[in-house]
């Protein structure tokens, strides 16, 4: 059960941090005095976030998924582990760089007046929100390949 929870709590923390990156390419977008307060908060937020699912998911890896890595590995879909979390596991590194970058880029930017300095924040939450996407369909198929592998 706390391995569930753990697992959740994972991907809750992740999903979160692709809605606030999202949220803020489009006020990155829309930059303008009324909303520079947000885009500085909601930079702090990506990167809080992404920073606990993170944590969370590294010490689910490090304590439960050996075992489930075993049953993906005997089953049908020994390729959820082999390409899909082999390529997880580096590729969520560069997500959590980017988004620890990402406050330090707003904050060092605003305003956001210049058009590069505009195009590095999109640039980043872009990054951020397609690394994202990938990460979730990719937890998603291999815990389905731990469902086909206890089936058997």
């Amino acid at each position: 059960m706390l391995n569930q929870g753990f697992m959740m709590s994972h991907v809750l923390f992740g999903v979160l941090g692709i809605l606030c990156a999202v949220a803020l390419f489009m006020d990155v977008l829309n930059a303008g005095e009324k909303n520079y307060q947000r885009i500085k908060m909601l930079s702090l937020a990506v990167a809080v976030l992404i920073v606990i699912s993170f944590l969370i998911g590294g010490y689910w890896y490090v304590t439960y998924y050996g075992a489930e890595r075993d049953i993906i590995k005997a089953g049908a879909w020994p390729w959820a582990h082999n390409f899909f979390m082999e390529v997880k596991e580096h590729i969520f590194f560069a997500m959590l760089l980017l988004g620890i970058y990402l406050p330090i880029a707003v904050y060092k930017n605003t305003p956001l007046t210049n058009k590069k300095n505009k195009n590095l924040v999109l640039a980043i939450c872009a990054m951020i929100i397609l690394l994202g996407l990938f990460m979730e369909g990719a937890g998603g198929i291999i815990s389905k390949g731990v469902t086909i592998g206890l089936r058997g």
